[in-house]
C-alpha cells in the first residue's frame, strides 16, 4: 500500500452534523484537509468515510499516521 504524504503535525479541528458523511483525506494530498478532494485519484489509496454520531467540534488527523483514523490520537508528536 502506498504511504500518505505527511498533510500536519497537528491534529485539525472541524465542526461536524450529526448524521452527516464526511471524507477524510487518507494520502495527504488533499489541499482541502482534512477532506478528500480527489487528490488521490492514481495513488491507491481511497478515502475513509466518517459518519459524525452527534454535532460538534471533531479533531481530524493531519499527520496520517493515528491508530484511529480519522481522529487524530496523537501520533504527530512522535515526527
Amino acid at each position: 500500500m502506498p504511504e500518505a504524504v505527511i498533510a500536519g503535525k497537528q491534529p485539525i479541528a472541524a465542526d461536524v452534523e450529526a448524521g452527516k458523511d464526511y471524507y477524510w483525506c487518507a494520502c495527504g494530498k488533499s489541499a482541502k484537509q482534512p477532506f478528500c478532494d480527489g487528490s488521490h485519484k492514481g495513488s491507491g489509496m481511497v478515502p475513509l468515510a466518517y459518519k459524525a454520531d452527534k454535532t460538534g467540534k471533531v479533531f481530524f488527523c493531519a499527520c496520517k499516521q493515528t491508530k484511529s483514523p480519522p481522529m487524530c490520537d496523537g501520533s504527530h508528536r512522535a515526527l
